[in-house]
């Protein structure tokens, strides 16, 4: 791994917290170390309050925070004493926990800490660097990972076993980094987890985790080579919108599915044993969150509901708060025909999920390359699965978008109605696929957009963009058809065939067509499928020296 820091780009020596910026960007713009918003980072200090009396301070990175965007105000100064006064507790409840640390902020608007803050406040190093590197993940979940992490660091590290983040962590590590940290230590292992490494500063605390990550990386054979992905093996739009029909059903709500499929993909789904290899559990349990437990192979949506269910029910006792259950519709499927496609009540939910199970893939066959790939068992999933922290979110999340979940394909997106029409159904909550001649239509893209230069009179291109995006976002609910163009004004007697035919062929035909190919599509809709159709008024209210536009009526 690629030491990234720059002494000619990193900010002075003399501002600590600028430091800390820059090298949690450098964390977070490899992927191979963190995805979206893991990790976090934090520096100590010492201020002067509002009284003159010096204050030492954790700085540490703010729940809801993206390191690879990360600023100052991405960042939570704690006093420090908090937080250490609470590691001398023998218990201490997560919802306890963060309520103590809200109250030792310095700004009561600043985030929310993260919740490795106690952790990062007991470790004795003005710098902390905390990351789910790859390698280290393909290192420690494999069946000797604590043997292997010895082999490779010798007690450069403190190895500490599995437990959940939070409060019983930061105490377990507490007890054991006292009694085997030693001048030489250099950072923390944690099995199943991650890594943390520390400094005198955020340059060498960077530069240790490289170090280290480095050593990982050479004894599991990762990074493996990159191939840019292909467009995915053309397959069925209908059967990929009726998957997703029975996805939404699970879930209860719409759902969007995505494909993705590269060179390693195509080749962990043509594994013989990829429903026993890719059943055994996530790389950290993070990663519950956004992907589930296991990932659907195959296409038995019903069964996967079933046995999700059944997991809930084997370790509901676990659980430490009241139980909101989770709906148990799979977030990852993966069959050798479809290719793997991920599925979200959002656009940025399936990428999301896409980029963990890729980075998933990766671990899983560098694991299984030195003595196999060995995940934690279920009920340590589900313990952060149901973690207190996670089920509070849900009680206090609002409603969900109006057109959360759904998919609208807009023609004549480019401008005028059509692009409105467009920005009002991203607003409340749609995916949209905009479709226009001009190819600006493409130039505000995002996760949950995809603007296509088609021409609604080629047959051809509107199959194509309907097949982009079903692989996109797995199904259409709404066509708007916006298209339309107005012909020169003139006399019957000067009539230009060549007008109507190309007036009639956009007004009409083109719109005929675009239905009869989405119908499909759209009696599969979770919701139902509906249309709009923009007409110019001059279809009900024609005058002189005025072509009519075929008639058409709204739905």
């Amino acid at each position: 791994m690629r030491n990234r820091w720059s002494a000619a780009d990193a900010p002075d020596s003399s501002d600590p917290v600028a430091r800390l910026v820059y090298a949690s960007r450098l964390l977070g713009a490899d992927t191979d170390l963190v995805l979206h918003g893991g990790g976090n980072t934090s520096v100590k200090t010492t201020v002067t309050d509002l009284t003159g009396e010096p204050v030492e301070v954790l700085h540490v990175k703010g729940s809801g925070s993206d390191l690879a965007t990360m600023d100052a105000s991405g960042f939570t100064a704690l006093r420090l004493d908090r937080p250490r006064a609470l590691l001398r507790l023998e218990r201490l409840g997560d919802s306890d926990m963060m309520n103590e640390l809200r109250c030792a902020r310095l700004d009561a608007t600043a985030p929310d800490p993260s919740v490795e803050t106690l952790l990062h406040a007991l470790l004795p190093h003005p710098a902390v660097l905390h990351s789910h590197a790859d390698a280290l993940l393909a290192l420690t979940n494999q069946p000797k990972g604590a043997r292997l992490v010895e082999e490779v660091y010798g007690d450069s590290v403190v190895v500490v076993p599995y437990v959940m983040p939070g409060f019983d962590l930061a105490r377990l590590c507490a007890q054991l980094y006292p009694e085997r940290a030693h001048s030489g230590t250099v950072g923390v292992v944690l099995l199943n987890h991650g890594l943390f490494t520390f400094g005198a500063d955020a340059e060498e605390a960077y530069r240790r985790h490289i170090e280290l990550v480095t050593l990982a990386e050479e004894r599991v054979a990762l990074p493996r080579p990159r191939v840019a992905p292909a467009a995915p093996r053309p397959v069925d739009r209908v059967r990929l919108a009726g998957l997703r029909r029975e996805v939404s059903a699970a879930a209860g709500v719409p759902m969007l599915l995505s494909r993705h499929e590269d060179p390693a993909v195509r080749a962990f789904l043509d594994r013989p044993d990829l429903a026993e290899v890719a059943t055994r559990g996530p790389v950290t349990p993070d990663h519950v969150l956004r992907t589930k437990r296991i990932p659907l192979v195959g296409t038995d949506v019903a069964g996967y509901a079933d046995a999700y269910r059944r997991y809930v029910d084997e370790n509901r006792s676990r659980a430490r708060t009241t139980l909101t259950v989770l709906d148990p519709a799979p977030r990852v499927i993966l069959d050798r025909e479809l290719g793997m496609l991920t599925a979200g009540r959002r656009a940025a939910e399936t990428v999301m999920a896409r980029d963990i199970y890729r980075h998933t893939v990766d671990v899983i066959e560098a694991a299984e390359a030195v003595d196999g790939y060995q995940a934690l068992p279920a009920q340590d999933i589900f313990d952060l699965e149901y973690w207190e922290l996670e089920q509070a979110k849900l009680r206090r999340g609002g409603p969900a978008p109006e057109f959360a979940g759904e998919v609208a394909v807009v023609t004549g997106a480019a401008s005028g109605i059509g692009r409105a029409c467009a920005e009002a159904l991203l607003a409340r909550g749609a995916c949209v696929v905009a479709l226009d001649r001009d190819p600006s239509v493409g130039r505000s893209d995002g996760p949950a957009r995809l603007g296509l230069t088609v021409d609604v009179t080629d047959s051809a291109a509107v199959d194509a963009a309907l097949d982009a995006a079903v692989d996109r976002f797995g199904g259409v609910d709404i066509v708007v058809a916006s298209a339309g163009i107005f012909p020169p004004s003139r006399d019957i007697a000067a009539l230009d065939p060549t007008d109507l035919r190309r007036t009639m062929a956009v007004n009409a035909e083109s719109v005929a067509y675009l239905f009869s190919r989405a119908h499909p599509l759209l009696a599969l809709a979770p919701r139902g499928g509906r249309v709009v159709v923009v007409a110019s008024r001059n279809a009900l209210a024609r005058g002189p020296a005025r072509s009519p536009t075929p008639p058409r009526r709204r739905r």
